[in-house]
């Protein structure tokens, strides 16, 4: 029995082959859109677990810190140090910016999320767990540490609002939920960076504030000064990293604060849903549709191939039946041409989805379970593709075996 899947790869395997490589990049595209969106909820994970918090203490009514903006006093935690449980808690700012590294060359511009903590050894919240080179942060003031993926290396000046950073230490895979890459300074330093105003707008301020005639009354001068100073102070975070005591119930610590101190509290649960249901979400429906359209057009890539081979055998397919062979026969031997196809499109697409994974400015995980379950979708999408040149092969008349 002549295998029609065989004689076609084997006499039209130029064809066959480009086919299954144009097939393999957009299977290769698929895998790389589904492996960015896992890195986008690997990042979220690495972000809580980074941080080395239990809780989140925010402002209330708000998703903060990463999610929504939040702003509480810095002097919040001393309230949350006194809940039962509560065995550390860090004031941590939280500010995403574009960053400029001072070379002598020139400059450049990276995005970063700049997250404030206290200088002090690891184990505390928000504090990096390792360094990959350099020191941890021991002055209050102009030092950074920074990931690894910002390119930045020790001793880099960089610029951070209008004062300059010497990079000190160096961390790895500390990133935002975005995929931005944090560095790390000064908890005072970030206060004054996100809250405090530039001297322009503390003059207009006050000139504003002067006008106010609740603000302007004779015989009282230092009321105006001290307004003036409540509005231009730093003395705010963006949220409290809570440690807890082994053993201790979270949600009813939780609770605790939120009664006690009156704001809000997330969970390490309640924080990743936070992170990957609401602040992912919007990517993650883009990253399907377009998972959608690339099946749809790999489909139709299958089937136009395989209808066009087996539109070009006309004659040998009449042969076929002319001789006695059956239809489900014929009709399995299309269906493995449009396997095979489909097989080679995915080996060409998972190599090359991992070797251009690496140069993505986001990070692209691919897992295992995915290229399962994407190579049984290739397969399923190719048999269901190859469904239009099988109708056409089965309609086929015996006697053009003998016509003209």
């Amino acid at each position: 029995m002549i295998s029609l899947a065989g004689r076609d790869i084997l006499h039209a395997w130029g064809k066959f082959v480009f086919t299954g490589v144009g097939l393999g990049l957009l299977i290769g595209v698929t895998l790389t859109m589904a492996g960015v969106y896992r890195g986008m909820v690997d990042d979220a994970n690495v972000l809580l677990e980074n941080s080395g918090a239990d809780l989140w203490v925010v402002q209330q009514d708000t998703l903060g810190p990463y999610a929504e903006s939040s702003s509480i006093y810095d002097d919040a935690y001393r309230s949350v140090l006194g809940i039962q449980g509560v065995d550390r808690a860090a004031n941590a700012t939280y500010l995403t910016m574009q960053v400029r590294q001072m070379r002598t060359d020139g400059q450049r511009d990276v995005r970063a999320m700049v997250v404030g903590i206290e200088p002090g050894a690891a184990g505390q919240p928000g504090q990096p767990d390792y360094l990959i080179a350099g020191r941890r942060l021991i002055r209050s003031h102009y030092e950074v540490l920074a990931d690894a993926s910002a390119g930045f290396a020790l001793g880099d000046r960089i610029r951070i609002r209008r004062n300059d950073y010497t990079v000190v230490g160096l961390t790895r895979r500390m990133v935002s939920s975005g995929g931005d890459p944090m560095l790390f300074i000064p908890l005072k330093d970030a206060q004054q960076a996100q809250f405090l105003k530039d001297n322009d707008a503390i003059v207009q301020q006050r000139a504003r504030t002067a006008q106010n005639p609740a603000f302007n009354r004779p015989g009282n001068p230092d009321l105006l000064d001290a307004v003036t100073a409540t509005q231009s102070s730093n003395s705010y975070v963006n949220a409290v990293l809570v440690q807890l005591k082994p053993g201790t119930d979270a949600e009813a610590v939780a609770e605790s604060i939120r009664q006690g101190v009156r704001l809000t509290v997330y969970s390490r649960a309640q924080m990743r849903e936070i992170l990957i249901a609401k602040l992912i979400a919007t990517s993650a429906k883009q990253i399907g549709m377009f998972l959608v359209i690339l099946a749809i057009v790999s489909a139709a890539i299958v089937a136009f191939i395989i209808y066009t081979l087996t539109m070009g055998k006309i004659r040998e397919i009449a042969v076929l039946k002319l001789i006695g062979t059956h239809s489900i026969t014929i009709a399995s031997m299309i269906m493995q041409q449009a396997v095979a196809l489909g097989f080679i499109g995915f080996m060409v697409g998972k190599v090359v989805a991992t070797a251009w994974a690496p140069f993505f400015p986001k990070y692209v995980l691919l897992e295992p379970g995915d290229a399962v379950r994407g190579f049984v979708a290739v397969v399923v999408i190719c048999m269901l593709a190859s469904i239009l040149a099988i109708y056409a092969a089965l309609k086929v008349d015996p006697a053009e075996a003998i016509g003209g």
